[in-house]
């Protein structure tokens, strides 16, 4: 059995696992137990990204939520009704917390009676199999998977499979979900729910979908990382005129979605986590005029001041712009400082349909080479402090002078560092006197071994040469021969004396 939690949490960012740990600190405290469920547990086993960590807490979220909100969580949205929260968590990280429930419904195709329930219960009433999973975060049985529908298993048959006959009656909007989930993943809508599916069209149950569920299918898409294949598919089965009308008649803008799709991979490359779901939302409505665009939005239920947001994103992205190109960004440590705050939807907007040469030049610089350098930014801290200077605000103000250096091209090797350095940092450089002094020591020195070495492979010579001619008969020169005698050890003196004393 696989370690689920393990795998969970090997695959979390570090604020996602901060929220994670938090949540179940908050729900021990207060009596409630909680699940890690839908799209975040699919997404694990599917290995895709992810995006969204949603719990399921067999109590009231809210207490959770604002407990989440007092220590830096912002609440994005609240529904008191079904007891669901979504949240921005500490850290920038998104989710939701609902409430454990079970949908009654007396008859299909009627309003649910919403009942308060137990994790199974809940996992029961869900849409699809494969969101009806989830783990356990709970002490006495963390990581404990839970799949009462065997949605493992349709997942590795890569089928979208329904829990019911009476799932695309009792929601409609599922008719939308479906080919989502079916075309983001490239699963296939399982056999009995494909028929499910033909005979809800056959009604034309899709004329039926609340607009409000609409809206939230279109928010969904707009999150999604291949929302012009959802939409094709459901331009295909003639889908989208439930979503909106003006849409299906004016087409979704396909260029804007793969210029925003390209500009999301540039961002993965430089290393960023993306959040694109105003900037796509405006690319899928692109071929709307902002009257049809508000009139839209406001039927698929957006809060008035998100369709505040989406009129006026485009205005303070070129906004942002133009403020980029003004004389005040010459400097690039200015153009750095000022695009390091911009948010990363505007960037990339801009980035995909910005006609601006310098602006797009300074956008590119920031995120494939001002930022490598900002990062390398630690080393030159290292190099400054082996200098001999001690942390503070002054050690911080020349590590960010050398930073805004490096951006104009400057110092770019490590003598080159130094020496700048140095003379931000008043710290000089040894004197050059010892240098030669210790350099002509070792020139003595070496000196002095090559004349012994020479010396002595003279003597050596000479000794050679003597035995030779003493070998042959000849008699020794008398320099060489008292050089010999000079040589000899005292004791064969000694005992030549001896030897001649005897002779008399």
């Amino acid at each position: 059995m696989p370690d689920y939690m393990f795998l969970l949490e090997s695959r979390l960012s570090p604020e996602q696992r901060a929220v994670m740990l938090r949540v179940q600190e908050l729900s021990a405290a207060l009596g409630f137990n909680v699940y890690l469920t839908g799209g975040t547990v699919r997404d694990l086993v599917t290995g895709a990204s992810l995006r969204d960590l949603d719990f399921t807490v067999e109590g009231n979220p809210s207490k959770i939520a604002h407990e989440l909100e007092k220590g830096g969580a912002k609440i994005l949205h609240e529904d008191e009704k079904f007891r669901h929260v979504e949240l921005l968590f500490a850290g920038d990280c998104e989710g939701s917390i609902s409430a454990a429930r079970d949908d009654h419904y007396v008859r299909p195709g009627t309003r649910p009676e919403i009942r308060w329930s137990t994790i199974m219960e809940d996992l029961r009433r869900r849409d699809f199999s494969l969101n009806a999973i989830a783990i356990s975060l709970n002490p006495a049985s963390r990581g404990l998977l839970l799949d009462p529908t065997n949605g493992l298993s349709d997942i590795e048959r890569a089928e979208v499979r329904a829990l019911t006959i009476h799932s695309f009656t009792n929601q409609p909007v599922r008719l939308l979900r479906v080919l989502r989930y079916a075309a983001r993943m490239g699963f296939k809508i399982e056999q009995r729910t494909q028929e499910w599916f033909d005979l809800a069209i056959e009604r034309n149950l899709q004329e039926t979908i609340a607009p409000e569920d609409a809206g939230d299918e279109l928010r969904a898409l707009a999150r999604e990382e291949r929302p012009a294949v959802v939409l094709k598919a459901w331009e295909e089965h003639d889908l989208l005129e439930a979503v909106n009308p003006v849409l299906a008649k004016k087409h979704p803008s396909y260029d804007a979605i793969a210029r925003l799709m390209k500009v999301r991979e540039d961002l993965f490359t430089a290393g960023f986590r993306p959040r694109l779901a105003s900037p796509m939302l405006l690319a899928i409505l692109g071929k709307l005029k902002d009257r049809e665009l508000a009139n839209v939005l406001s039927k698929a239920g957006f809060r008035s001041a998100e369709v505040e947001a989406a009129l006026g994103f485009e205005e303070e992205a070129l906004e942002a712009q133009k403020e980029l190109l003004g004389r005040k960004m010459n400097a690039p440590v200015d153009a750095f400082r000022f695009l390091e705050k911009m948010p990363l939807d505007q960037i990339a907007y801009l980035m995909a349909e910005s006609n601006k040469s310098a602006a797009l030049s300074k956008i590119r610089a920031f995120l494939n080479k001002w930022r490598p350098i900002r990062n390398a930014l630690p080393v030159v801290a290292t190099e400054l402090e082996a200098l001999g200077m001690v942390r503070g605000p002054k050690f911080d103000a020349i590590v960010e002078q050398v930073f805004a250096m490096q951006l104009t091209g400057r110092g770019k090797t490590k003598e080159e560092r130094e020496k700048i350095l140095r003379k931000l940092s008043g710290i000089k450089e040894q004197p050059k006197k010892k240098e030669k002094e210790k350099k002509a020591k070792g020139t003595d020195k070496a000196h002095a071994a090559a004349a012994m070495g020479d010396a002595a492979h003279k003597k050596h010579a000479a000794a050679k040469a003597e035995a030779k001619q003493a070998a042959k008969g000849k008699p020794v020169p008398a320099k060489a021969h008292a050089k010999h005698i000079a040589r000899a050890p005292r004791g064969k003196s000694a005992s030549s004396g001896k030897k001649s004393h005897g002779r008399r």
